[in-house]
């Protein structure tokens, strides 16, 4: 081995030293320690911290070198534990899947960056095996739309308060409308992604059932057939901002429409599972394993949840749920009171 090869490496090891053991470490000391220039110094630290970088890949372990500018110097920053568990990817990668969200190209590329960006090389292969059928037997949704490009720039949209305008095919009559929105959120619900937006054109307000209504429209990303973001702003005051967290909990299905109350009596096994579907539902009363349940909920989606329970549910409220329920049902069924 020639000299300046083995000075390198006695220096490398002597500044990767320094910093394990916790000490600041300088170009300009480095320099003058080993009599090279503060070049050298700099390309050291370099190498140590692709090494650094290489340890992670194999083991998941994160540390890396940063300057701090209060000491003047390159130190250790070490988090000592993984960014994510490969429990926790494997449980995320089987929501994926289950999720159906995205189109098999879609699906595949997402899952094999998440494995690799965040699995230890040595582990890679176990995660990747043991959710090797369902991702081989993946169907993707019937429209076959690639859009996670399309959700990126209505993200942006959404955080620069701009107007947005879409060429969007209707679910009613498959024609496609213009509309130039105000879009507040993204949400995921049921297989799709939806883009909750207010309607900035008062000719079309005019056929919604609550004119003045003060929740937002919800468009299903996939049937955007082009988006234009535009230069103009909107505003909106704090106090009517859009609490996404707030509505999510109250709608079903994603059909939109008005707030409204609804109760319920639940006769099946499992009322946790009633409970955790309808996060403002609390139960008002129980008797002999019958509990009455309220919840407050946007739109016509509850009517469609509420059906599917079959034999468990008894509608007690509102009125307009109750009669529109007999309505379709045809004659006055055990299900409803």
């Amino acid at each position: 081995m020639d000299d300046t090869r083995k000075d390198k490496i006695e220096r490398v090891l002597g500044i990767y030293t320094r910093l394990m053991n916790g000490n600041t470490v300088r170009k300009a000391d480095e320099a003058m320690r080993y009599g090279v220039d503060e070049r050298s110094i700099r390309r050291d630290i370099d190498d140590i911290r692709e090494y650094l970088e290489r340890h992670y890949e194999e083991t998941g372990l994160y540390t890396t070198i940063v300057y701090d500018r209060k000491e003047k110097g390159y130190r250790l920053e070490d988090t000592n534990i993984m960014k994510l568990t490969n429990s926790e990817i494997l449980a995320i990668c089987k929501i994926l899947l289950d999720s159906r969200a995205f189109t098999k190209e879609e699906m595949t590329g997402v899952l094999r960056r998440l494995i690799n960006g965040c699995v230890p090389k040595s582990e890679r292969k176990l995660v990747t095996d043991l959710i090797l059928d369902e991702s081989f037997h993946y169907v993707e949704p019937r429209h076959k739309t690639p859009f996670i490009g399309t959700l990126w720039s209505i993200g942006q949209a959404v955080r620069n308060y701009r107007y947005i305008e879409i060429d969007y095919t209707r679910t009613k009559d498959r024609s496609v409308v213009t509309r130039k929105l105000k879009p507040v959120a993204i949400m995921f619900s049921e297989y799709y992604f939806y883009l909750a937006a207010f309607i900035d054109d008062e000719e079309v307000r005019q056929d919604f059932d609550v004119i003045n209504d003060s929740f937002p429209t919800i468009y299903r990303v996939d049937r955007i057939k082009a988006l234009r973001v535009l230069d103009e702003k909107f505003n909106i005051p704090y106090r009517d901002r859009f609490e996404e967290g707030e509505f999510r909990k109250r709608i079903q299905f994603m059909y939109g429409g008005r707030l409204q109350k609804v109760r319920f009596t639940y006769s099946g096994a499992d009322v946790d599972a009633i409970l955790d579907r309808l996060p403002t539902a609390q139960i008002t009363d129980e008797d002999d394993g019958v509990y009455t349940i309220a919840a407050e909920v946007f739109g016509r989606g509850i009517g469609m949840w509420l059906r599917s329970q079959g034999s468990f549910v008894k509608v007690l409220e509102p009125k307009e749920l109750v009669d529109e329920m007999r309505t379709e049902i045809g004659k006055e069924g055990e299900l409803y009171s």
